[in-house]
């Protein structure tokens, strides 16, 4: 289980930030919106940590997007 999200980590890539940016919506604003703290959505946008299925659902759904919009795997 370790491997697979370390290598899951350097695979998965977001645009969190410049969505949100976009959509003028703070850290703060987001993270009570999907249940996390701010210190979380931060740690996604700078891609220290990669989020559950789940929670990639919630942002997902706040920002009105699909999933794909917002993270997708390196290279792609």
């Amino acid at each position: 289980m370790v491997l697979c999200v370390k290598y899951a980590s350097r695979m998965l890539e977001n645009k969190l930030k410049d969505i949100r940016l976009n959509k003028e919506i703070s850290q703060v604003a987001l993270a009570e919106a999907t249940g996390v703290s701010r210190q979380t959505i931060h740690s996604i946008e700078t891609g220290k940590y990669v989020p559950s299925v789940e929670l990639c659902l919630r942002i997902a759904k706040c920002l009105n997007l699909k999933i794909e919009d917002i993270f997708y795997l390196k290279g792609r």
